[in-house]
């Protein structure tokens, strides 16, 4: 389970509405990439509209500053593993998303008229996609970038000897670049994967647009906030502060598990992916220590997870992992990096 929180910018700045994002969030519907509508939904009621969506978040921004976020983007990616044990992704995966929105509110160390933060007191919008596409920056696609810039240089030959702009060995031109096709590291259904080329398989995800006042337009309310827990004095009055990141990504987890009965493995835990960040030996020790059938799946799931892939080096031998682990050190801490949040 992947969560990312931050706060939407365009070029820098934030936004005064959220229509932009919005649009972008429709845009599976405006492809007809479904059989059918996905719709927006809170945690009362489904099928809102996204004209509503854009009323809602714009019309709850009182006393906000330019320079303040108006609305906070949560993503919430689940793994092929987590979504394989759900058995209708769109309507589980709502359900999921109002049990997780609980849990987003009890991570707040906040009152509101003297009682703590409730689920009605924030105002949210969430949406269930089922398509992703490489970006450029998947490592999928840097990996393959040197045969692709090989490749656009072999079609521009190619396009300038049929232009009678150039002379050369046209056939042997065109096998060159069918060879390479072939030779990228990185395919997805006979085809070198490419930037903008949709993902196989399972990519349900739920997007979640959170408004940064409550549901009354009174109280700002910031998972960006750097205190997990503290008060401060404001005119006089005590007022408590701050967001657990921490607490909201652990009990996620727990959310998850709990509803859909899932046993989740070590090595696909957030707290294994601090770990693998703060002490790599640490984690590749406690992976070491796991039942057999457990430390067999462990690497299973690390064999397939989107990370770099290291010519002659297999994963199972643990001194060589070790070293393997210690390289993508790097792209972890970018992995659970939550945007400009972070843990």
């Amino acid at each position: 389970m992947y969560i990312t929180i931050s706060p939407q910018k365009q070029g820098g700045h934030y936004p005064k509405s959220s229509a932009d994002f919005v649009s972008y969030l429709e845009k599976e519907n405006a492809e007809e990439v479904l059989a059918y509508t996905e719709y927006f939904f809170n945690h009362d009621h489904d099928e809102i509209p996204a004209t509503q969506v854009v009323q809602k978040i714009d019309g709850n921004t009182a006393k906000l500053k330019a320079k303040e976020p108006k609305f906070y983007s949560i993503i919430v990616s689940p793994s092929t593993y987590e979504l394989q044990r759900l058995q209708n992704s769109s309507k589980e995966l709502k359900a999921y998303t109002r049990e997780l929105m609980k849990d987003y509110v009890a991570a707040f160390n906040r009152e509101i008229h003297g009682r703590p933060l409730r689920i009605q007191d924030i105002m949210y919008f969430a949406k269930v996609e089922h398509q992703r596409t490489f970006k450029g920056t998947d490592v999928q696609v840097r990996e393959n970038q040197p045969y692709a810039i090989k490749i656009l240089a072999l079609k521009n030959e190619i396009r300038r000897i049929k232009q009678g702009r150039s002379a050369g060995d046209l056939k042997s031109l065109i096998r060159r670049v069918a060879q390479l096709e072939q030779q990228a590291p990185h395919q997805q259904n006979g085809k070198r994967i490419v930037q903008g080329m949709p993902k196989a398989g399972n990519q349900s995800h739920i997007h979640i647009i959170v408004s940064r006042k409550d549901a009354s337009n009174a109280v700002s309310l910031s998972p960006g906030s750097k205190y997990k827990a503290s008060e401060v004095t404001i005119n006089g009055k005590l007022v408590k502060r701050g967001f657990d990141r921490d607490a909201f990504y652990s009990k996620a987890e727990q959310t998850f598990d709990r509803l859909f009965q899932y046993q989740r493995n070590y090595a696909e835990s957030y707290k294994a992916r601090k770990e693998f960040v703060k002490n790599p030996n640490g984690y590749f020790a406690a992976l070491l220590k796991l039942p057999a059938n457990e430390k067999a799946l462990a690497f299973k799931i690390l064999s397939k997870a989107e990370l770099p892939s290291i010519p002659g080096v297999s994963i199972n031998k643990a001194q060589i992992a070790l070293r393997v682990f210690k390289r993508l050190r790097r792209g972890a801490e970018v992995a659970i990096k939550s945007s400009s949040i972070g843990i």
